[in-house]
């Protein structure tokens, strides 16, 4: 699955770059961050509630032609689930999403792309009556993987001077489950984050 993203990446990239135009090739950089809104779905994931956290991150947006610009982005995400309101389940990221970006009008964008991830942490955070804690799991005795696959979906506005507001669905596309994991092998496990963002080119 992962070259076959990246085959379609390269793919548009070599179909818009036909329509490039001179004016139209000033590379920005910029940074942005926002809020997630992060759950685990799939038909073995009971009712779980959603985490609040963070995405903070750089991005290069590569203009194609007046209406399409290339992005790839490199971020820390903060996601997981919560339980009850008793309990966090984090799991941070590092995210390389690769985003085609259309403006539709002057400022107005939707994008779309493969996201790939990182496993960076995972820690149960709990609170039973007073007392609380948290546990971080050894990577070898975790039955979650260290990569994880996405479709970002999204939408934004960019202002003249820069400033950017953006809202993003990162919807899981591979279990998050490893295959060799004790009971839960094979289960239907995936990421489901919403993010809203601020960003802003230089």
């Amino acid at each position: 699955m992962k070259n076959l993203f990246l085959v379609a990446v390269i793919g548009l990239l070599s179909a818009t770059t036909i329509y490039a135009q001179s004016d139209d090739t000033t590379i920005q950089f910029g940074v942005k961050g926002g809020v997630n809104l992060a759950k685990i779905t799939g038909d073995d994931v009971g009712d779980l509630d959603s985490r609040t956290s963070f995405h903070l991150g750089l991005f290069m947006e590569v203009p194609l032609s007046e209406r399409f610009s290339f992005q790839p982005e490199v971020m820390y995400s903060s996601q997981g689930f919560s339980i009850n309101d008793r309990a966090d389940y984090k799991l941070d990221y590092i995210q390389v999403p690769l985003i085609a970006k259309v403006y539709l009008v002057k400022g107005l964008y939707a994008e779309a792309g493969p996201q790939f991830g990182f496993k960076t942490k995972e820690e149960v955070k709990y609170e039973s009556g007073s007392i609380g804690g948290d546990f971080e799991f050894d990577p070898e005795d975790s039955v979650v993987k260290n990569f994880d696959t996405n479709l970002a979906l999204g939408a934004g506005y960019k202002f003249d001077n820069g400033l950017s507001l953006s809202a993003r669905y990162n919807l899981g596309l591979t279990n998050m489950i490893k295959d060799d994991a004790p009971i839960i092998s094979g289960r239907d496990v995936k990421n489901s984050v919403w993010q809203f963002g601020v960003g802003f080119s230089f």
